[in-house]
């Protein structure tokens, strides 16, 4: 028989785990129903507006418990039965495990990681872009169901323009063209935020998980020679901001009514961005309608003081981010110098007060303040949902629709299982998993790896690395020739990782590193059919060499296709699936090594030999164009019918406008509203598969001026759809284009104009003209 005293302890003990167990598995929530001291709040009245609960609650913190709340790891109020709260998660591709919300320590060990935002571009395809954000907000209320996830507000996504290909950070982009990277930033947030995919059912401001469109604004430069972005100053042309760094996140927060931007850490023009106010009240609050909170990037507003200098004081960092409109600090500065910026008088109470509105009114509209979250809207989202077969197959199906094929010569893809004997992977990243996930991954639901994906295909598959590291500096090339010679085909795995691209870390070259192209070319030589070269990078890279190589005769760029990439490469490869991804960024040769990165202008000038950048203005040799992509099958396009031959704005009110070296023009302000409806152009495009296999195909829209100065874009990308079609099929797309948002571009004011003169319309090889009068 046990000592009483034993059994005593036992059971204190038991009782004791049990209570950690339950704590551990229930998420944060404020206003038990079950708590009669707390209950009663009218802040804990759902029934009441967001608005009125909002002002109620504020009211009864103290100014200390109010400073608390203003930064990332908001503690709880126990008086007042708040629960704590953490606003940095992260779930760019898939819920992350970076940030300080997400434990992946309890029942929940993984999450589905779909394909690097880059890659997932490529497809195109606005609606599945919508659900991979769908299933990311619903196993991200998974997560926080489980007791794993101390907040719902991720801190995606990022819809910085990839402006220069070197940028470490491009992978997490939709590319360079302003208007995709919106299209795709509107998909994403209505996904995520429990919308519909035509937006519109959040109508009573709820939301499933909150989104951020960050970083705001013109931050695509992270650590390059001497520049960092902690304190880099932007130097950025009003024409520049108004039709290349502002569009996205318009769209964002307009369209997709996101419920939070994040503020950058770099200065544009002299003022840090996390202190603008013009950019952070006027037009994100005021012009475009922001309802929800802005957060800075980690430690921003300390760097103000720190590293910037803008801040001669702590407390000046604090009162100039509260008064541009900032509300909450992602880090500890905030908590440190609050009080003393009250007491030096350098902010007011009233400023801090503003702050919590917005953020009390964004954790009542994801309903942590309406009791037990089970028994309320999204209570029912289960584990079950997070790696769920569904996901995991979109993961898949996401990978491989935006994989980009560009180049097959001799039609050498697909490769046939049944005449493939043997097969050679070769490449220092094949046999890894990690790699595919880029960067803020989270753990995958399955680790299968490039190597292991196509062995299940060749059952003779053998690898080698070719180097140890995939910076290349040894590589073993006599070893991996012999490997090469045995086999029938060869497939090289090549490209960079999160050594060579990554936040923090800019590339300072656009080839291959190290002595990878030296091994490409000596397999290539020795293999006994062409080889197939597999990209796997973030940013692209000048692979010339293998372009003009016969004896390379496949190039497919697959990003980091996130955990299904090894199921969509070999399906790919095997012609299991057509490759139809098209390229969102350009190709740049090495030589655009020599364009300072830190120079923030798009368009080109002609009298310094500045080349501009991104397909719209960028004027020099391409590796591979914006919008590039093959297919195993071929499509053909036509015009069918247009409904406007030509555009005629005539308005007393008009003034035509002209700058040097540029065209007549009228400013968009001028046109009217009415004119700009009766104006719009109904466009529909015949498209065929004229080949002998069905195919995913992305149809894209451009328009061009017949001027080809500096001032006005060489093409714009102004429409684009997916379309399905089997072999030897057709179907009809439309397209409306609106002339008062399509044919513009920003004047040296930064004022949105439309140009006199011969517009094309552009889709293939076809062009229809749309002549402009004014």
């Amino acid at each position: 028989m046990e000592h009483p005293i034993t059994n005593k302890f036992t059971a204190t003990f038991i009782f004791f785990i049990l209570v950690l167990r339950t704590e551990s598995t229930e998420p944060p929530f404020s206003c038990d129903s079950s708590n009669p001291n707390t209950s009663s709040f009218p802040f804990c009245n759902a029934a009441l507006p967001i608005s009125q609960r909002v002002n109620d609650l504020v009211s009864r913190l103290t100014v200390d418990e109010k400073i608390l709340q203003l930064v990332n790891g908001a503690p709880e109020i126990p008086r007042l039965g708040i629960s704590a709260y953490e606003w940095w998660s992260e779930g760019l591709h898939g819920i992350s495990r970076h940030g300080k919300g997400t434990l992946f320590n309890g029942t929940i060990k993984a999450a589905t990681q779909f394909p690097q935002i880059i890659l997932t571009a490529s497809s195109f395809d606005e609606n599945l872009w919508y659900r991979i954000a769908q299933a990311i907000g619903r196993e991200a209320r998974a997560v926080y169901n489980a007791g794993q996830l101390k907040g719902i507000t991720l801190w995606a996504p990022n819809i910085n323009i990839l402006r220069d290909p070197r940028w470490g950070r491009g992978q997490e982009t939709p590319g360079e063209d302003p208007m995709m990277v919106g299209k795709y930033g509107v998909a994403y947030v209505r996904g995520l935020q429990g919308d519909s995919f035509e937006g519109g059912k959040l109508k009573d401001g709820h939301l499933q998980t909150s989104a951020c469109c960050k970083h705001f604004i013109a931050q695509d430069m992270d650590n390059w020679h001497n520049f960092s972005r902690y304190t880099f100053d932007a130097q950025v042309l009003k024409q520049d901001l108004a039709d290349s760094y502002e569009p996205p996140f318009k769209n964002c927060v307009e369209q997709g009514k996101a419920s939070s931007v994040m503020c950058a850490y770099n200065l544009v023009n002299g003022i840090p961005n996390c202190a603008n106010f013009d950019l952070l009240t006027t037009t994100a609050r005021g012009k475009w309608g922001l309802q929800g909170y802005i957060v800075s990037d980690c430690d921003a507003v300390e760097k103000m003081y720190t590293e910037q200098h803008y801040a001669k004081e702590p407390e000046d960092a604090v009162a100039a981010t509260l008064k541009a409109g900032m509300d909450v600090n992602c880090g500890s500065h905030l908590k440190k110098y609050t009080k003393s910026a009250l007491e030096k008088q350098k902010v007011k109470e009233s400023d801090i007060n503003r702050a919590l509105h917005n953020l009390f009114s964004v954790r009542m509209r994801l309903g942590l303040f309406n009791g037990d979250p089970s028994k309320l809207e999204y209570g029912d989202i289960s584990a079950a949902e997070v790696c769920s077969q569904e996901h995991r197959a979109l993961a898949v199906e996401a990978a491989r629709s935006g994989s980009v094929l560009l180049k097959n010569s001799n039609r050498l893809l697909p490769l046939s299982k049944m005449k493939a004997t043997s097969l050679a992977v070769i490449g220092p990243k094949a046999n890894d998993s990690e790699v595919l996930l880029g960067n803020y991954e989270g753990y995958s639901c399955k680790n299968v790896t490039l190597f292991q994906g196509l062995q299940g295909y060749v059952a003779n598959t053998m690898y080698h690395p070719g180097c140890d590291f995939i910076n290349c500096t040894s590589p073993a090339i006599d070893e991996a020739v012999n490997i090469a010679k045995k086999a029938d085909y060869v497939v090289l795995v090549m490209g960079l990782d999160q050594t060579l691209e990554r936040e923090k870390f800019d590339r300072t070259e656009l080839g291959l590193p190290g002595m990878q192209e030296k091994l490409i070319t000596a397999i290539a030589e020795a293999a006994s059919k062409p080889v197939i070269l597999v990209l796997m990078c973030g940013g692209p890279v000048d692979v010339t060499f293998a372009k003009d190589n016969q004896k390379i005769g496949g190039i497919l760029w697959v990003g980091y296709p996130g955990e299904g990439g090894a199921a969509a490469l070999a399906q790919i490869l095997f012609g299991e699936h057509n490759p139809g991804g098209r390229s969102p960024v350009t190709w740049y040769p090495k030589e655009f090594n020599k364009v300072p990165m830190n120079d923030m202008r798009m368009r080109p000038e002609s009298s310094s030999g500045y080349p501009g950048r991104t397909y719209r203005f960028y004027n020099g040799p391409k590796v591979f164009e914006f919008g590039y992509g093959l297919s195993y099958t071929n499509y053909s396009y036509t015009f069918a019918s247009v409904s406007k031959n030509q555009l005629l704005f005539k308005n007393p009110k008009i003034n035509k406008a002209t700058e040097n070296g540029s065209v007549l023009n009228i400013a968009v302000s001028d046109v009217g509203p009415e004119v700009c409806n009766n104006a719009m152009i109904t466009i529909k495009v015949a498209v065929k598969n004229q080949g002998e296999m069905a195919g995913k195909h992305p149809v894209l829209l451009f328009l061009k001026h017949s001027n080809t100065v500096d001032e006005v874009p060489r093409k714009t990308l102004i429409g684009f759809k997916s379309v399905n079609l089997e072999a030897g099929a057709n179907t009809h797309v439309t397209f409306d284009v609106k002339p008062c948002e399509h044919f513009t571009r920003a004047n040296r004011d930064g004022t949105l104009v439309i140009d006199e003169g011969k517009h094309f319309l552009l889709v293939g090889d076809q062009e229809y003209p749309i002549p402009v009068s004014l």
